[in-house]
């Protein structure tokens, strides 16, 4: 399903219960993956800060739940909620840090730390360790080579870090798949950990 197409206009944002959206940056016939939202994410908040079209693809990349809210009557509410204005602002804010690492990781790190990078943030957004992922997936939404990513999650299901299935990658060793990683995966796990920790500490105030 997808939920927004980049250059038109946002009606609605879409608050992340279960599943996975994937945000693509699209040019031409293009695509390329720039973030991924989860449970306690949502999807289309740059609407709320002065932005009326998309400028991403969000398409659901694991089927699930979402509570959606039209976008005028949520931009009435921050309005109203200061609480509830920095609370999506940080959230805003950790998302484009996601974004803008992505970017980075693309030119800087090698094909297997994104690999690796990449399967703990997709099983932190979806809250669990099963990914219904082919290599094709990586390949054309990272921009890797497919037979660089069959080598890279071969070599981990031989570690025993992942068990991989036509279809289907379940970790079985999550601390030391994180060791594999690049630091974008701290980096961007640590933004979105900082900005929860705001809203609580704000919440106890």
């Amino acid at each position: 399903m997808v939920l927004h197409e980049p250059r038109k206009r946002i009606e609605h944002v879409y608050f992340i219960e279960t599943g996975v959206v994937s945000l693509r940056i699209v040019a031409g016939q293009t695509l390329v993956e720039s973030a991924l939202i989860g449970f306690q994410g949502a999807v289309g908040t740059s609407s709320l800060f002065g932005g009326h079209v998309s400028t991403h693809q969000s398409v659901v990349l694991f089927p699930g739940n979402a509570l959606r809210v039209h976008v005028d009557r949520l931009r009435s509410l921050i309005e109203e909620r200061h609480h509830l204005r920095m609370r999506v602002s940080r959230y805003v804010q950790a998302l484009l840090m996601h974004s803008a690492q992505s970017a980075l990781c693309g030119v800087r790190h090698d094909l297997e730390q994104r690999v690796a990078c990449w399967v703990c943030l997709a099983c932190d957004a979806l809250g669990g360790h099963a990914l219904h992922v082919t290599h094709n997936y990586f390949s054309d939404m990272l921009g890797l080579r497919r037979p660089g990513v069959t080598k890279a999650l071969s070599r981990f299901d031989n570690q025993r870090l992942i068990y991989k299935a036509r279809g289907l990658l379940q970790v079985k060793e999550r601390k030391r798949l994180e060791q594999r990683a690049c630091s974008c995966y701290r980096i961007i796990s640590s933004e979105y950990a900082s900005a929860e920790l705001a809203t609580s500490s704000e919440q106890l105030e």
